[in-house]
């Protein structure tokens, strides 16, 4: 259930911070949430691929972890990823 490189590149344009970021928090946290999506989607029709369920929870941690580092290393940055997230659902 990888993102296409299109898709992905797409992705880092719209979250990085300047023009050579790509491992910044904040574009880790975006790629996360759309290979999230991305998942949930395909769990709803085989709910029986628990294999790519665990790949699931793994994600959804290694997000949770990344907000929770910018969280307390940039309270600006973690406000501004939380109202981001929050305006795209």
């Amino acid at each position: 259930m990888a993102l296409s490189k299109e898709k992905k590149a797409q992705i880092i344009k719209t979250s990085r911070l300047h023009d050579a970021d790509t491992g910044s928090p904040e574009v880790q946290v975006a790629i996360l949430t759309e290979s999230i999506a991305k998942l949930s989607d395909h769990l709803k029709t085989h709910k029986k691929d628990n294999h790519s369920r665990r790949g699931l929870l793994q994600m959804v941690n290694k997000r949770r972890r990344l907000i929770s580092y910018l969280k307390g290393k940039d309270e600006d940055r973690y406000s501004q990823l939380v109202e981001k997230i929050e305006l795209s659902k």
